[in-house]
């Protein structure tokens, strides 16, 4: 059988697939269009990352697919309903990149919270920023609030519990009973009440027509002031531009960005000169042993459907 990866994928994964089926592997393919469309109706599984949009044209030429692995968790690049319509699996790579996406929650936090690590070029030439920058603030103590509580939100929870932060979380699928809660210390909250009360603010919800622009002027405008906003779910969740203006206003003390309504992200001048802003290039998830572990996972489970 032969297997479409169009996308970057770890090469002992790659080489794994090979050794029982032909395998298409070219991390550039996504770019090429009309050469993609051209190679789908040969293929039996396409594995793509967040970038190859399962859906249209691409979906429609799929004639001989029978399972879309997804190099990630999120599915907002697929077409899922029209997929299951025509009795394609998609498998998506749960849970393999949870702890890389947690770290960056709690790292970036630090580092926008301390505000102290940019003067680097300042103290090489001989400036000494010292007062300017003892006003950091420190992790523990503070409270992380979690829009969206599954896998994610849990481990940076456990993370966070254990630098000494309080927890609090909104997610409507869960009731505040729910175990998730009381084994690691998390208190549920509403959505008004997670904003007014966290320090940090992270966003662990997937991009639905519901939640597009879910954090916008109106609800920055209700966090707590000088909190700090991180997002590493999906960008449409977040008003770009309004967030500038809070970080310019100070209602924001500091955010990061790893996921934008558009991506690539093309020229921004809104952010530029935002204070204590951390814009990275949807790499969250990223790491040497996460892209280990979601290869690894999504070729197992790839095979086990063509076997």
């Amino acid at each position: 059988m032969k297997i479409l990866v169009t996308e970057f994928m770890d090469a002992p994964a790659v080489q794994g697939l090979r050794d029982s089926h032909e395998v298409t592997y070219d991390p550039q393919l996504v770019d090429d269009l009309p050469r993609l469309l051209q190679e789908a109706p040969k293929c039996d599984a396409i594995i793509v990352r967040n970038r190859t949009q399962v859906r249209g044209e691409l979906l429609a030429a799929l004639t001989r697919c029978k399972v879309v692995g997804r190099l990630g968790v999120g599915l907002d690049n697929i077409d899922v309903d029209a997929c299951q319509t025509r009795e394609i699996r998609v498998i998506p790579a749960t849970g393999a990149n949870a702890h890389s996406v947690a770290e960056y929650v709690i790292a970036t936090a630090m580092l926008l919270l301390r505000g102290a690590y940019a003067s680097s070029g300042e103290v090489a030439a001989g400036r000494w920023p010292r007062s300017a920058l003892s006003q950091g603030r420190e992790l523990a103590g503070k409270t992380l609030g979690l829009v969206g509580y599954g896998s994610i939100g849990q481990l940076s929870a456990k993370l966070a519990k254990a630098l000494g932060m309080q927890v609090i979380a909104f997610d409507p699928a869960l009731t505040d009973s729910d175990a998730a809660f009381s084994e690691l210390g998390v208190t549920p909250s509403t959505l008004d009440g997670l904003l007014a009360q966290a320090d940090v603010v992270s966003l662990h919800i997937p991009l639905v027509e519901s939640t597009r622009n879910f954090i916008d002027e109106r609800r920055i405008a209700t966090m707590k002031k000088g909190a700090v906003l991180v997002n590493t779910a999906r960008g449409g969740i977040v008003d770009e531009h309004a967030v500038s203006v809070a970080l310019r206003n100070g209602q924001l003390g500091g955010a990061a960005l790893d996921v934008f309504a558009e991506e690539p992200l093309q020229a921004a001048p809104h952010f530029d000169g935002c204070p204590n802003l951390i814009l990275t290039p949807h790499i969250a998830g990223l790491t040497t042993e996460s892209n280990e572990r979601v290869s690894s996972m999504v070729a197992a489970k790839v095979l086990e459907v063509l076997a």
